[in-house]
């Protein structure tokens, strides 16, 4: 019998398909549908700390802007607090007591006080692990990477040492050398990276000439990028690794594996495809395991990753060079040259 089991922040999953965060985690009946479809885990949408400032400043705002607009009248309606983050805790707890597989937490917060304060709610809502959300938007000019890149790892320090449930790291691309950030940051003893967070761009409509609201599905072919991190991280530090990104199909899913991911994060396809298209891509990878003779995952995970291969340039830029030289080949034979 195929075992797909995989071990994945400390505790083990039924398979290594897991459903990253997004919206689909808010209604409880799309988390069952999850769960009978093969789900090995849930990470539930994030906990931004940016919204609630966002949604106390529209509230407190709201509240008073009749205040003093008569002399006997200061304010028309009593003293409210904007909740904070209570909601979304109440709402992680519902998901909690609604499935039976792990249910991973997301934090994106601002301030360090804050990264450590929603941390500890969060663990006491009963979540199995926690994923917290690095990156950094070029804002300051003077602001270099190497002191961005302490801060967080100093927070995830703090982090690792305020809470006991296990912790996942889920970060950008966008650092100088994201190799040597994910090296510094295991040393804190994180449990696991996730590669990596696709973030916000901005757009302009060039009718209504102003900025819009653009976030489009990833592609298939996005998921090029964590597939080379896989590779080269494989075999080289402590925490484990989850790919995320453009991972649609039971085909993509493998590919992870055999670079050296220990599983995976999946949303798009959830969207274009369904949340019940799980059950397909396990089935995939019980068919592909089956007609190559895998038992377990095991048995193939990190086959191809850098340190087991013996072509040095299939993970490096210089392949980049060759490919260039090969070009017109490859365009003759799609017929575009």
């Amino acid at each position: 019998m195929t075992n797909l089991k995989v071990r994945y922040m400390g505790f083990e999953l039924r398979n290594p398909i897991i459903v990253g965060a997004s919206n689909l985690c808010n209604n409880p009946d799309n988390l069952k549908r999850m769960e009978d479809a093969g789900a090995a885990a849930i990470v539930f949408k994030s906990l931004f700390e940016e919204q609630i400032q966002l949604e106390s400043f529209q509230m407190e705002e709201e509240l008073g802007k009749y205040d003093e607009r008569h002399a006997e009248m200061i304010t028309l309606f009593p003293k409210l607090e904007h909740a904070g983050p209570r909601e979304h805790l109440m709402m992680i707890k519902k998901a909690k007591e609604s499935v039976s597989i792990p249910v991973i937490a997301s934090l994106n917060a601002v301030y360090r006080e804050t990264w450590i304060e929603y941390a500890k709610l969060l663990e006491d809502e009963g979540v199995d692990g926690l994923e917290v959300n690095f990156y950094a938007i070029p804002r300051d000019i003077e602001k270099t990477g190497e002191s961005i890149e302490q801060e967080q790892t100093e927070i995830l320090k703090e982090i690792k040492s305020s809470i006991s449930i296990p912790v996942s790291v889920k970060i950008s691309a966008s650092y100088s050398n994201p190799l040597n950030l994910i090296n510094r940051m295991d040393k804190t003893g994180v449990d696991a990276f996730v590669l990596f967070n696709r973030l916000f761009q901005p757009e302009i409509d060039l009718e209504k000439e102003k900025h819009i609201v653009h976030f489009p599905l990833s592609s298939e072919e996005d998921n090029k990028l964590p597939l080379r991190f896989a590779g080269l991280l494989y075999g080289k530090i402590k925490a484990q690794i989850c790919s995320n990104t453009g991972i649609y199909n039971g085909t993509d899913v493998i590919k992870m594996l055999l670079a050296g991911a220990d599983c995976v994060q999946v949303v798009g396809t959830l969207y274009k495809n369904r949340i019940e298209h799980i059950s397909k891509m396990i089935s995939d990878i019980e068919a592909w395991m089956k007609s190559k003779n895998y038992n377990s995952i095991n048995d193939f995970r990190g086959k191809l990753a850098e340190k087991n291969i013996n072509d040095p340039l299939v993970y490096k830029r210089a392949q980049y060079v060759d490919l260039l030289l090969k070009s017109e080949d490859i365009f003759k034979k799609k017929g575009l040259l």
